[in-house]
């Protein structure tokens, strides 16, 4: 059965959820100004294999701005979310947040442990700069309203490309309609906000998410996130700015899904990674473009989550394949890259060049020649020989 509806709970934060109602829960965190229109572009598709629930602020969207008084902190929000998860009997969940939203979901991993799966923190930070221009801001707001802000939105929200686009007109509105008082107790909140020291006791697998050309929040802050959380994996995503979903949602959806690994044989992410090595997947993600977004979101499900987590073959037998299999069409970038892939595997230089002089008795000599050339090279770089 799915759902498709929009609720909102008398003192609970608005909320919307889509997707089948067993299966894993996905909470969508939004951007200071922002309502759950924020996710428009990637909740829908998340949703055909997770259980996504997107939640308004306090005084934005639908939520009640009574949730929030003056002085607000992160921890504040932080338990809203956990009240709104009870209320919809989730015991643990992933958790994914833009800017405001995703400190709050770094508090929530940092605090709650126990009821964060894995995290992705989009376009945000542990700290957002000094608490003065926040309570400034927070003073304007108060004094005369949230319009005040709007017209310079964009300039911090998109790149010039992506200010002219339905999506981004309809938040620049939501944003005009925000409650004054709760838009400025999120600033109180902002203002008070310094997550540093908790970074290093978020054990969530973690994914940080930066928007190249974000004014907000800039790469730097994602970069001392990941450097801060144990284990964390950054990707910079081309011409975004600080609302990425809005502006790069194929890209992002890709991002989302490979890291929260969508339910089927095994884990896309976790063994594309432990087979290839973190550096050429993370390379391969910040190359990630809006036109190859959804073939690097297929080869992790389809290619990492179902082939080679299929456990009729182990991943030896599988190394023996690939290489044999790559030296027959002769695709050599590929071939060094796997042949990487096989010493991680288990793999002996020996039984690598086993594997190629048999190829060379069924596929041909000069195939088997240009592909010892290339297993020589990787291996001399790598040290193996």
């Amino acid at each position: 059965m799915t759902e498709a509806v929009t609720e909102a709970v008398p003192e609970t934060l608005h909320h919307r959820g889509e997707g089948p109602a067993r299966g894993p829960a996905v909470l969508l965190g939004p951007s200071l100004g922002t309502s759950t229109a924020l996710w428009d572009a990637v909740a829908p598709e998340l949703s055909s294999a997770f259980r996504v629930v997107r939640w308004d602020l306090p005084g934005h969207g639908a939520s009640p701005a009574g949730l929030l008084a003056p002085g607000a902190t992160v921890e504040r929000l932080g338990a809203l979310v956990l009240e709104l998860a009870d209320s919809l009997g989730l015991e643990r969940f992933h958790y994914a947040g833009v800017s405001l939203g995703g400190a709050v979901g770094l508090w929530l991993a940092a605090h709650h442990p126990e009821r964060i799966d894995r995290l992705a923190v989009i376009c945000s930070s542990a700290h957002f700069g000094p608490p003065g221009p926040w309570r400034e801001r927070a003073a304007l707001v108060r004094e005369s309203g949230t319009a005040a802000v709007a017209d310079t939105a964009p300039e911090r929200w998109f790149t010039p490309a992506g200010r002219g686009g339905d999506l981004a007109r309809r938040l620049v509105d939501d944003l005009r309609r925000t409650d004054p008082d709760a838009y400025a107790a999120c600033c109180d909140a902002l203002a008070a906000l310094d997550l540093c020291a908790d970074l290093p006791s978020v054990t969530a697998p973690t994914l940080v998410l930066a928007g190249r050309d974000d004014p907000a929040t800039p790469p730097e802050h994602a970069r001392e996130l990941a450097d801060a959380v144990p284990g964390a994996a950054l990707t910079e995503l081309a011409v975004a700015s600080h609302l990425a979903p809005a502006e790069r949602p194929a890209a992002v959806l890709a991002a989302l899904r490979g890291h929260f690994e969508a339910p089927g044989p095994g884990r896309g992410m976790d063994t594309r990674r432990a087979v290839l090595g973190d550096t050429h997947v993370d390379r391969s993600q910040q190359r990630t473009t809006q036109l190859t977004a959804r073939f690097q979101d297929f080869i992790t499900r389809y290619a990492w989550g179902e082939i080679w987590t299929d456990p009729t073959l182990g991943r030896r037998e599988r190394s023996l394949v690939t290489l044999t299999a790559l030296t027959a069409h002769g695709h050599l970038d590929e071939l060094a890259m796997h042949v990487r892939a096989a010493v991680r595997n288990g793999l002996t230089p020996e039984e690598i060049g086993a594997v190629l002089l048999q190829a060379g008795v069924y596929v041909g000599v000069p195939a088997a020649n240009a592909a010892f050339a290339v297993a020589q090279r990787v291996l001399e770089e790598d040290g193996e020989l």
